[in-house]
């Protein structure tokens, strides 16, 4: 068995013990859009942004999200609340090059007892649709390092952009 799938395996089988409660608590429709350029040292030998790279634009989108909705994600932090990865997908459709100027939407989707669902859209200056994301993130204990719920005061603040699912 590779050591990507054992950990994935380990992953799952860790929540699956302690018994995350992932009960949807909304569907959202929540997007912020900004705009980046491609930097050289983001790019490979044939010009196109590395693949790499990727992981931390969506990042870039998520932390700037959480703070347009007033949830900074140091204050997170500073409540001893951590957000891993523990599911990231991506699909690259169109290379971006250097000094592309991207525009990058990311949209809130979905928050779950223990969980916050991002996907994400890229496009290049052409308007062009480059690169599609989904992003799962679980809320976690600095702590103890064990899932824990979502602060209270989240659902609270994304009221606004609920999708009415009824």
């Amino acid at each position: 068995m590779s050591e990507i799938k054992k950990e994935g395996l380990e992953c799952i089988a860790f929540f699956s013990k302690n018994q995350v409660n992932f009960e949807l608590i909304m569907k959202l429709s929540f997007v912020h859009e900004q705009t980046f350029r491609i930097r050289y040292s983001e790019t490979d030998k044939m010009g196109f942004c590395y693949h790499g790279n990727y992981a931390a634009f969506f990042e870039m989108g998520r932390v700037e999200a959480l703070r347009t909705l007033g949830i900074p994600y140091s204050e997170w932090e500073a409540q001893g609340i951590l957000l891993p990865v523990v599911s990231l997908s991506t699909r690259f459709l169109l290379p971006l090059r250097y000094d592309e100027v991207v525009t990058m939407k990311t949209n809130f989707t979905e928050l779950n007892r223990a969980t916050l669902f991002f996907d994400y859209e890229l496009y290049n200056e052409s308007k062009q649709l480059t690169t599609t994301a989904q992003v799962t993130l679980v809320c976690l204990d600095a702590n103890r390092k064990k899932p824990r719920s979502v602060p209270d005061s989240l659902p609270q603040s994304l009221k606004p952009y609920e999708i009415e699912t009824r």
